[in-house]
């Protein structure tokens, strides 16, 4: 008898620490899975409609939990709401284009940027900001050179596009991986200016338009970064690429430079076995000269 109220009484307690949540103490809790958050207002890529395309990639392929914000009531205003997300997130993937947001809007990026959280920025994202000369928020048109690693200055022109080969030394860093040694995307290249990216990037991939300009004096084409990595002055990872075009969006290698840009800066190891294509099948805006 004694033997059976021993038992019993084993199942009682074991009973009663289940129902109070109670775990033996080697057994740690499943880390949540990363909260990826995208913030879109560009007017002219169409981000509203492609980076949801990522989004629903992000969680059915590889787990994560994604939030996508848009300009409101359409993608030419300059409000975004629901940035209060950024508190919660482990990574804020930027797609954002000459936005003139209202204070109380900025300041949840600002504390975001200053946490030292990661960054991913796409095509427009390097002229995320405009506001006007002697707005309290000026300073924020600085966003492209002092958190993603370069200004917006000009472009080749809407009537052409992009040559892409990885940058000589940079093969091996794991945002590469599957990425084609060269590949051809429709946008057309940005032109960087001496000094940008800035010094502490590591450029990934340059771009050359089909009939580049020519330095005279050293007889080659002119090359312009086109994906690279940095971080922010609070610590923070940065992978920026100035590709974005949706019709850039359908070629796979760039797709899979996004996924894999986004697994390392939210510091998951890149992963080996690619999941897509994406289904991305999105119209451009404009065939005006929008930059």
């Amino acid at each position: 008898m004694r033997r059976m109220s021993l038992a019993l009484a084993f199942l009682v307690c074991s009973a009663c620490a289940a129902e109070s949540g109670d775990q033996p103490p080697d057994v740690q809790p499943e880390p949540a899975a990363p909260h990826v958050v995208f913030v879109t207002g560009d007017d002219e890529y169409s981000s509203e409609l492609t980076m949801p395309i990522f989004a629903t990639e992000l969680e059915t392929a590889y787990g994560m939990r994604t939030t996508v914000l848009f300009a409101y009531p359409d993608e030419y205003a300059d409000d975004i709401r629901g940035l209060e997300a950024l508190a919660d997130a482990d990574l804020a993937v930027f797609f954002l284009r000459n936005r003139v947001l209202p204070a109380e809007q900025v300041e949840h990026i600002r504390r975001y940027v200053e946490s030292g959280k990661p960054v991913v920025s796409i095509r427009t994202s390097t002229h995320a900001f405009l506001y006007p000369e002697g707005h309290e928020l000026e300073e924020w048109n600085e966003f492209g050179p002092r958190v993603v690693g370069a200004p917006y200055v000009w472009d080749y022109g809407h009537r052409t596009s992009t040559d892409v080969s990885i940058a000589e030394g940079a093969a091996a860093h794991p945002i590469l991986t599957g990425v084609d040694p060269t590949f051809h995307v429709r946008s057309w290249l940005y032109k960087l200016i001496p000094d940008y990216p800035t010094a502490d990037s590591e450029v990934l991939l340059v771009g050359f338009p089909p009939e580049p300009d020519v330095d005279e004096e050293a007889g080659e084409p002119a090359s312009n970064a086109v994906a690279w990595t940095r971080n922010t002055e609070s610590g923070g990872r940065v992978f920026t690429t100035t590709m974005g075009h949706p019709e850039d969006l359908r070629v796979e290698s760039l797709q899979r430079l996004i996924i894999n840009g986004i697994h390392w800066a939210v510091g998951e190891e890149v992963p080996r076995q690619w999941a897509g294509p994406l289904p991305i099948d999105v119209p451009y805006k404009e065939e005006d000269e929008a930059a």
